[in-house]
């Protein structure tokens, strides 16, 4: 019996240790994850507007992108959505807009997102922006 207590005593002691690496773990991973969707769905505008030869158009959700967004076609006809995501906060453009050449249009500031979590006091960065080629890029950073 006093093998098993010891054990235990062991066991929550460690549980003790790990878990607040595991929360700030899970809170990399969600701006991680986030980053990497919102690449992907800047790849896809690019590749749509592409292949349907127009302009096509990410937008944010209503309160923002950490709301969601949607990608519309030349015709305001919805191609893509996505909903909210937890714990994520994301500060970006008004708008992305893709021309038919898969290029961002003449005049036109390269977008950038700032996507943050936060981990107790720490406050974990992602970046996501697109060239003026119009090719989305990320990397682990509070600015591009």
């Amino acid at each position: 019996m006093a093998e098993l207590m010891v054990t235990v005593a062991i066991a929550a002691l460690l549980s003790a240790v790990a878990v607040p690496s595991f929360s700030g773990l899970i809170a990399s991973q969600r701006a991680k994850t986030y980053a990497s969707v919102l690449y992907a769905t800047l790849a896809k505008t690019r590749s749509q507007a592409i292949t349907l030869n127009g302009n096509v158009t990410l937008n944010p959700a209503a309160g923002g992108w950490g709301n969601g967004w949607q990608m519309s076609d030349p015709n305001g006809v919805a191609l893509d959505n996505r909903g909210a995501a937890q714990g994520v906060t994301v500060n970006g453009p008004n708008s992305v807009t893709y021309s038919s050449s898969g290029r961002l249009p003449a005049g036109t500031v390269a977008p950038v997102f700032v996507i943050s979590t936060a981990s107790g006091s720490t406050t974990l960065y992602q970046c996501v922006s697109v060239d003026l080629g119009g090719r989305p890029y990320m990397k682990p950073a509070s600015t591009c």
